[in-house]
Parts: C-alpha cells; sequence; structure tokens
C-alpha cells in the first residue's frame, strides 16, 4: 500500500479507523526546529469530528502524543513519530457493513484486491487516516515559514452551486476560521452553513470545492517533466479521501481564452525582481514556481456512506439494499480544509529541502 509520501521530507501514516491509533512518522526534518504538541493540536483540532453540528458527530478529542524525535521541544534530525489514540468507535454500527458493500465506497475494491478488509468505520480508507498527514502538515508549514516566510491558506470556496466571492491574495485565517464551515465570505457562509444541515436532516450529502493559496513561495520549487511542481501537488490533494477534481490558476476556465488572454506578462517590480502582471499560471510555470502566489483548487465528492437507503450487493454477491448506520460528515469540506493545506505544506516542504539539496544552498541557516 502506498503508505509512504515524499522525497526528502518523507511521511508514513499508519493505523485504521476503529483501531488502537492513528499516526505518523515524519523522517527528513531537519534538526533544532522548535515544535511542541500544543502546535500540532492546533492543526488537529481544525479537522477533528465533533466540532460543529454541520460535520460527523464522534466524539474524538484527538490528542496528539510526540513518541520520538523531539527532545527539549526541538527537532533531533531523526525520525519524528505521532500518536493519536481513538477513543470513541462505536463498531456495531458497521456490522451489517462487513457483508454489505457501500455504494461508492472502497469496501469491494479493498476486497477486490487483497480479500480481505476492516469494515469497522472503513478502516484504512477512513478519513481518520488525515490525522497523520495534518499532524504532518503542522510541523511543514513550520519549516516553510522559518525558512522562506512561506503562508498557506485553504478555504471552502464552493458547496454544492453555492459559491463563495473570496480574494486568494488577501483571504486570511481569522476569516475563514470566524465560521464552522470555513468559508471567508460570510453572507454566503450562512447559506452554506444552512444547506448542509438540511441536506443532514434528510440523510444524504453533499459536496463542494476547497481553494488553497500559499503565499511568498520562493522561486525555483519543483522539476521538469515528471516531478514538475503542479503535479505534485495533484497527486497529493487527490489522495485526500472523497478528492475528485484538482485546478491550479486558472484551471478549466483558461480553456475558454485565447493565449493572448491568459498569457502572464512580465515586469520588474521596485525591488528589481521579475513578477507577473497576472497569475492565471497559478504560481508555477513549466513545473516550477515563479514566485506568485501558488493557488490551487480540489473537489470534493458527497460523502459515500449516507443514510438513505441505496441498492447494493453483499460479498457473496447477492443484490440487496442498504441504509448505512454509522456517524458520517453530510459535507466533508469544512474538514477537509486542514488536510488540503497539509497537503500543499508537504508537498512545498518536500521541494524547498529538495532544491536546497540540489543548489548546495544552506538549509539550516535559514532556521537559527
Amino acid at each position: 500500500m502506498g503508505n509512504t509520501f515524499g522525497h526528502l521530507f518523507r511521511v508514513t501514516t499508519f493505523g485504521e479507523s476503529h483501531g488502537g491509533g492513528i499516526g505518523v512518522v515524519i523522517d527528513g526534518c531537519p534538526p533544532q526546529l522548535e515544535i511542541s504538541e500544543a502546535e500540532i493540536q492546533k492543526e488537529l483540532e481544525r479537522r477533528r469530528p465533533g466540532q460543529s453540528k454541520i460535520v460527523t458527530p464522534r466524539r474524538e478529542s484527538d490528542i496528539c502524543e510526540i513518541l520520538s524525535g523531539v527532545f527539549e521541544g526541538k527537532t533531533l534530525g531523526t525520525p519524528i513519530a505521532i500518536l493519536v489514540r481513538n477513543q470513541d468507535a462505536r463498531s456495531q454500527d458497521y456490522d451489517e457493513m462487513a457483508v454489505k458493500y457501500r455504494p461508492s465506497h472502497a469496501d469491494a475494491t479493498y476486497d477486490a484486491k487483497y480479500g480481505i478488509r476492516n469494515w469497522q468505520g472503513g478502516g484504512r480508507s477512513s478519513a481518520r487516516e488525515t490525522i497523520g498527514r495534518v499532524a504532518a502538515g503542522a510541523i511543514a508549514k513550520k519549516i516553510l515559514y522559518a525558512a522562506a516566510g512561506v503562508e498557506i491558506v485553504g478555504y471552502v470556496k464552493r458547496i454544492k452551486d453555492l459559491e463563495a466571492i473570496v480574494d486568494p491574495n488577501t483571504v486570511t485565517l481569522e476569516q475563514v476560521e470566524s465560521n464552522i464551515v470555513r468559508c471567508p465570505d460570510p453572507e454566503c457562509a450562512e447559506r452554506m452553513i444552512d444547506l448542509i444541515d438540511q441536506i443532514r436532516r434528510e440523510k444524504d450529502s453533499i459536496g463542494g470545492v476547497v481553494e488553497c493559496v500559499a503565499r511568498k513561495v520562493p522561486k525555483g520549487l519543483g522539476d521538469p517533466v515528471f516531478d514538475k511542481l503542479e503535479a505534485e501537488l495533484a497527486k497529493a490533494v487527490m489522495s485526500l479521501p472523497a478528492s475528485k477534481g484538482f485546478e491550479i490558476g486558472s484551471g478549466f476556465a483558461g480553456t475558454l481564452l485565447t493565449g493572448s488572454e491568459h498569457n502572464d506578462e512580465y515586469y520588474i517590480d521596485e525591488e528589481g525582481e521579475i513578477r507577473t502582471v497576472t497569475n492565471r499560471s497559478g504560481g508555477v510555470q513549466g513545473g516550477i514556481s515563479n514566485g506568485e502566489n501558488i493557488a490551487i483548487r480540489v473537489a470534493f465528492k458527497p460523502t459515500a456512506t449516507i443514510g438513505k437507503e441505496q441498492r447494493t450487493v453483499t460479498n457473496t454477491g447477492e443484490e440487496t439494499t442498504l441504509a448505512a448506520k454509522g456517524r458520517h460528515d453530510p459535507c466533508v469540506l469544512s474538514r477537509a480544509v486542514p488536510m488540503v493545506e497539509a497537503m500543499v505544506a508537504l508537498v512545498l516542504c518536500d521541494r524547498l529541502l529538495c532544491h536546497y539539496g540540489q543548489c548546495g544552498l544552506s538549509f539550516q541557516s535559514k532556521l537559527s
């Protein structure tokens, strides 16, 4: 299974939804970076279940424990292991799903590949696996900010047909966190919350789009051909549960423009730096960052597990129906925001370390 991500900054996640816990091992983190459980916990709080009426009511505190790699508040340069123990699993809610496949879920495909699956809460395919990603992302964010001043802000751009008006160049974390749906457009946020609550009462689900911007990204990150920065970002966010689409810069809307309309013309700013007048490239050209803001969008499908009765089959090939029990998000978007931020941070941190290694630069001096 593809449990490890990254080149130099490598993360390996482990654990199942209803097992003993979820965790991550981070290898390649530079030494002497100040980090604490409280800083990681702050990010996990944004991802955890039970935080509002529009997400799953599963009650997990998701308290993280740093098991290795940190001493007296600083990283050692050795593997960092972080564990979050499961506390509120209700495995009995999934008894029926031991034999019945949930439509559009990973049940049937896991059985087809491995011949065995943990059917309690979805096992490894559960979104609880992203705890490890978010924990690692907290460390990656700190490295990026310490080394280059990089800021990463994600937010809910659209839910179903409700689309927010947001300027990715100026949006702040405070604006994003000002409401439970994590949409920085207050008027649209209220409509989104009402829609999600309505869908929840109907035992159904809806999807939408998370937009994420990385500001102050250094020039030169990424490599040509197979390791283009946008390709790395696409793989990262498309590995998230329920993700179904990726765009960078103008995305699919750019196909409606001519070359003269779409091209980002150059100019020299007051500091003598090459800049672009527009940013339809989304901060990446030729697979390499150009110093402009990196702006991506990720589409998330409606949650697969719903309470409405649907047609399905059993693992012995018999046709049946299923109205899933358990506690599930009617919409994953608000909790997906920190997940997307984490994956963007993991990619940029990894590429930054690779860039310093390729170019013979001193990364450690940036942290000291």
